[in-house]
């Protein structure tokens, strides 16, 4: 019992830290643009999952370059590709939109998994793919549905593509066995030199002011590097991963909190209505039930 209290104090942790993140990219990409935003978040992330390495005493892998080559294609997916469509995201959306569209990757998940695992969907997935999609397009169109008039149609594209990219790191992730802070350890070292290359070459490295700083800082630490650590030990601790799944459905709808005090947005109904549906259609078709992650 004293073991399950410990998962649900990291896990609620986790889940209070990112809540705030979709405010964090916002706040961030004020004195940022999205890419240096992402290339020294990433900077930042690889820095933790150094620290936690040497932690653990796991420190020797770094020499066993050989045996994480996958981590070349991984952290293509994740960072560079993942978090470079969800910051331009952030950069062309109210975060409000942005992280609604972004929490659609379950279904994504569900849809790839027929062809990519070979699972059948159930007629149960389909009805919550639909409740879902009808909440994606109630937040895309600011309620006006009839109209069919998407508020801003790249930035919804980019939100759900998003989505797509995680999924499909998530089933690329299953297929490696690795210990989990040292795969993510080398996906970020791959991932940044993929980062480092295209900023170079399309972009302009900036030397952040302090508030630019503070909030890659901020980013690096808590969406991609330390909550993945808590969230593993609450997973750890846990007699079952949906008791600590079913925290994260809380996760959204904080963040709607957050961003309203935070960034200064005035929440619409349509947000909350699509985002309730988005939600309401994952746990209904049991989209990604036990997944246990974000």
């Amino acid at each position: 019992m004293h073991q399950q209290k410990s998962a649900y104090v990291y896990g609620s942790i986790t889940v209070l830290l990112w809540s705030t993140v979709a405010s964090a990219f916002k706040l961030s990409l004020r004195y940022l643009s999205y890419l240096n935003l992402l290339l020294y978040a990433s900077f930042t992330s690889l820095f933790i999952f150094f620290i936690l390495l040497v932690l653990q005493n796991k420190l020797y892998v770094v020499k066993k370059l050989s045996s994480n080559k996958y981590s070349a294609i991984l952290g293509f997916v994740n960072p560079f590709l993942y978090y470079l469509v969800l910051f331009k995201a952030y950069s062309i959306l109210p975060a409000q939109e942005a992280q609604a569209l972004n929490y659609t990757w379950p279904i994504m998940l569900t849809l790839l998994s027929i062809p990519l695992l070979q699972q059948r969907i159930r007629l149960r997935n389909i009805f919550g793919i639909f409740i879902s999609f009808s909440g994606v397009l109630i937040i895309s169109t600011r309620g006006d549905m009839t109209a069919l008039k998407f508020a801003n149609p790249y930035g919804a594209f980019l939100g759900l593509m998003s989505a797509l990219i995680w999924a499909v790191y998530w089933i690329l992730n299953l297929r490696d066995g690795r210990d989990a802070v040292v795969k993510m350890f080398f996906n970020f070292a791959f991932g940044i030199m993929y980062i480092f290359l295209f900023v170079i070459l399309t972009h302009n490295i900036v030397i952040p002011t302090a508030k630019g700083l503070a909030g890659a800082l901020y980013v690096g630490t808590f969406e991609m590097g330390i909550t993945f650590f808590l969230w593993l030990k609450a997973l750890e601790l846990s007699e079952t991963t949906a008791q600590m799944a079913n925290l994260v459905y809380l996760t959204p709808f904080i963040s709607l909190i957050i961003i309203h005090f935070a960034v200064g947005e005035r929440i619409l109904i349509s947000t909350i209505v699509g985002l309730a549906l988005i939600v309401a259609g994952i746990i209904y078709g049991g989209a990604g039930r036990n997944n246990g992650a974000m």
